[in-house]
């Protein structure tokens, strides 16, 4: 299958096989941390780029400067206000999900101050670009884990059971709903947004089939989206 053509998610041998395993083995938990790594470290060099970042982040930055706390600590607010929505809507939550809301926030707010940015707009841009793909890696290696979905993905499945409403539009209203939201706050939107709502399924796609590759296993073995 083609790298752009992924179509479900590999199935690993370090996959969990439930994504509500709490005894999870520690080669996948540390796997899935990795990846979330690479997510925070994606997103916090879009934020580093100044050209706009990605929607949840323009919502996260735009609470920040309301509040006056961190981008990281932000992300985190904003992460848990996310779960709290899964109440009436039933979701479980898994391994995955906590230390998605934690790993990601803590690694923007600690790699941030580290991360250089640049006068030139093209240079800025190819950064966003990069941010983007990094995102997409990190993505691929959490997915396959299977330990749970992160707090927007969770909101996603959770509206789309209550409603019966489509995936795909449900998900771009909840896209543009939060990036007004988090705009109206103060959040920067820019090309670097753009860049990040047309590039990042190529970039999970990208992530998905490298994972599958580096672990051996064959886009067969997977289970659906």
């Amino acid at each position: 299958m083609g790298i752009f053509a992924v179509r479900s998610i590999p199935v690993a041998g370090w996959s969990s096989w439930d994504p509500f395993n709490f005894r999870p083995n520690p080669k996948t938990v540390f796997l899935l941390a990795l990846g979330l790594f690479l997510f925070g470290a994606g997103e916090a060099m879009l934020i580093a780029a100044g050209v706009g970042v990605s929607p949840w982040t323009v919502l996260a930055q735009g609470v920040g400067s309301t509040v006056g706390i961190g981008i990281g600590v932000a992300t985190f607010a904003v992460s848990v206000l996310v779960l709290l929505l899964w109440v009436p809507l039933r979701q479980r939550i898994g391994i995955g999900t906590l230390l998605n809301a934690v790993i990601i926030s803590a690694t923007i707010e600690y790699l941030l101050p580290f991360l250089p940015s640049f006068d030139s707009f093209g240079v800025s841009l190819f950064q966003a670009c990069l941010g983007t793909v990094v995102v997409g890696l990190g993505s691929g290696i959490y997915l396959v884990a299977n330990l749970g979905p992160g707090p927007r993905d969770g909101l996603t499945t959770g509206l789309q059971r209550v409603t019966s409403a489509p995936v795909a539009p449900l998900r771009v209203v909840i896209e543009l709903t939060v990036v007004l939201a988090g705009w109206s706050l103060g959040g920067t939107v820019g090309i670097g947004t753009v860049v990040f709502a047309l590039g990042i399924g190529p970039a999970v796609s990208t992530g998905l089939y490298l994972t599958a590759r580096c672990s051996g296993v064959s886009m067969n073995t997977s289970r659906g989206l």
